[in-house]
């Protein structure tokens, strides 16, 4: 009897979304099929699956230990969010080889349904870091009597949505800094930097407006910039190895001495990124959002505001309400700007309160004579008369002006 051959195993996965990217989250259903190819029967003990998710954080130091000693400090940390394993065909028990225990499996093609539920608990969105990972897989293993095991293993994602419709993630980010150059014993104006954005959450793919403004009144050549930057923590017996990366970045125009540059909503958009990772223990990834002044020959003027990246997006109604209250704060509160029109005046006196009215209103109040009594003099007379006189006229001219964005205090005069 000549046996046939493997000729080929694969794992396909039943995707929840219209996408054919395998993506789950936690508390979902993964299902798919074990595909399983041969040329001629084969006889079979077993096949299995087994699922696993993980972090795992390694890394090594080197250390000296005295003169011409060293070695090798290794970290390593692993943290185990689910694991599941299933017999599709066959037993439990491989080592038995007796024929009993064997399956008979024709030439063709043949799949072998599996599915399992990933844990309610949260669970960490899969990363490749430089110094750690999170990673969800299926391995297929089939075996066969006097041979070696065919193994398969194919990853799936698991991402742990993050909504940034929520307060604390649509709260506006801002801050204000300033810097004064000294070089020996002459001291320089200062330079000054402030920086807002319109909230802290935002997901791929979306456009930051940054809000900012640069006052140079030093004697150097200064160049505003803005960056995203990524930071990967990897945390392994009580040390942390922490990595940052460039994500994406822009450059504003140089300002000479006594120059100002206002960013009123600067666009820079965010490529495709990982979620943040916030609930890991072992690993965390962290964004934030560098407004920076590069000064020649100086440590760099700079303001960090936290970003984190979400799954979910902005609903359309969280947006607009978002974008409208922080425009009205940023062009009115923060930057001074002025308002983009003149309010509309309101409608005259007699639009609203007829004569008639008015003459009607006049007529004494009927009441008790207690009332009367208490309220009868000047006083009651001059409330009833000025009850429906018209308002002051309407004036497009604030009789009490405040100080403009105009007559702000420039830079010191060298």
């Amino acid at each position: 009897m000549v046996l046939g051959k493997v000729k080929s195993l694969t794992i396909s996965f039943d995707c929840l979304h219209d996408s054919n990217v395998p993506v789950y989250s936690s508390g979902d259903t993964v299902s798919g099929r074990v595909n399983l190819e041969v040329t001629g029967e084969i006889r079979v003990k077993s096949l299995k699956i087994h699922a696993r998710g993980h972090a795992k954080v390694r890394w090594t130091e080197s250390r000296n230990a005295g003169s011409n000693t060293a070695y090798t400090q290794n970290y390593t940390e692993e943290v185990e969010y689910f694991n599941h394993k299933d017999i599709l065909i066959g037993h439990e028990r491989d080592d038995d080889n007796s024929e009993d225990g064997f399956h008979t499996i024709p030439s063709g093609r043949h799949e072998y349904a599996f599915s399992f539920e990933l844990p309610q608990t949260p669970l960490a969105t899969s990363f490749e870091g430089r110094h750690g990972s999170v990673r969800y897989w299926v391995k297929a293993e089939l075996h066969r009597p006097w041979l070696l095991p065919v193994k398969l293993k194919k990853e799936f994602t698991v991402f742990e949505h993050i909504d940034i419709n929520t307060p604390s993630l649509l709260s506006p980010q801002a801050g204000t800094k300033e810097k004064t150059l000294c070089c020996w014993f002459c001291t320089s104006g200062p330079i000054s930097l402030s920086a807002k954005i319109e909230r802290k959450g935002y997901t791929p793919g979306e456009s930051i407006q940054i809000f900012a403004e640069v006052e140079n009144c030093s004697s150097r050549m200064v160049v505003p910039k803005a960056a995203i930057y990524q930071t990967q923590a990897f945390y392994a017996k009580g040390k942390m190895k922490e990595v940052k990366q460039l994500v994406a970045n822009l450059r504003g125009e140089s300002l000479s001495s006594g120059k100002t540059e206002t960013w009123n909503g600067k666009l820079l958009k965010i490529p495709p990124v990982s979620p943040s990772i916030l609930d890991c223990s072992i690993i965390r990834v962290e964004y934030s959002l560098m407004v920076y002044v590069d000064i020649p020959g100086a440590m760099d003027l700079f303001l960090n505001l936290p970003l984190v990246i979400g799954t979910i997006p902005l609903h359309p109604f969280g947006s607009r309400t978002s974008s409208v209250s922080s425009q009205c704060s940023m062009n009115m509160n923060w930057l001074g700007l002025s308002l983009p029109e003149r309010p509309e005046a309101p409608p005259s006196y007699a639009e609203v309160v007829t004569e008639e009215q008015r003459r009607n209103n006049l007529a004494p109040v009927n009441a008790c004579d207690d009332f009367e009594r208490a309220f009868q003099g000047p006083l009651f007379a001059y409330i009833q008369e000025f009850r429906f006189l018209p308002p002051p006229l309407y004036s497009e001219i604030d009789p009490n002006p405040d100080q403009s964005a105009d007559d702000r205090p420039s830079c010191p005069s060298r």
